[in-house]
């Protein structure tokens, strides 16, 4: 069983554990946080005073996902920006359960948009490793998963694809862009 609260800033054993779930549940996929310091980094920015911060954590406080988010636009649209469950607790319901928390915090704070970029720098979808131009929004129509990638979870829980930036992470390696209404 799992529950979802606000991390606090100064628990420091939960950001620590928060950082080294973003290293194990991105190694492999992509190199935005290289080392614990990075992750580190990356979790101490997403606590700051403007931002959304919810974990799933166990009945023993062990943290087994973590979501944020980050306002845009005025605050009409926000980011989601990470979400990782721990590998061994995914597909239990956990992913599902962290995106509806943040859209009612959203909604609670009148955010109209959740968007969000998932990165494919593996090769796990179609547009990897391909020249997008000059009709990106063609190859978009026309995307495949050949190797899990999250693009079909984010599709699962209500998000839409809106747009692909081409080469977002070097040539070849695409950043594709998803929203929901809220």
């Amino acid at each position: 069983m799992s529950y979802i609260i606000a991390p606090f800033p100064e628990d420091e054993e939960t950001v620590y554990q928060a950082a080294t779930l973003l290293l194990e549940g991105f190694r492999g996929h992509t190199p935005a946080w290289p080392d614990i310091d990075a992750a580190l980094a990356e979790v101490q920015e997403s606590l700051g005073p403007d931002r959304i911060n919810r974990l799933a954590v166990d009945e023993r406080g062990t943290v087994l996902g973590w979501i944020a988010g980050r306002p845009h636009y005025e605050g009409n649209v926000w980011e989601l920006h990470p979400l990782v469950v721990h590998p061994h607790h995914q597909r239990k319901g956990i992913g599902r359960a962290l995106v509806a928390d943040l859209e009612e915090q959203v909604r609670a704070r009148r955010g109209l948009t959740l968007w969000l970029g998932t990165d494919d720098e593996d090769g796990r979808t179609s547009l990897s490793g391909a020249d997008l131009y000059p009709n990106p929004l063609g190859h978009l129509a026309q995307i495949v998963n050949l190797g899990g990638h999250p693009y079909e979870f984010y599709q699962k829980v209500g998000f839409v694809i809106v747009g692909v930036m081409p080469d977002a992470n070097g040539l070849g390696k695409p950043d594709i862009f998803m929203a929901k209404r809220l």
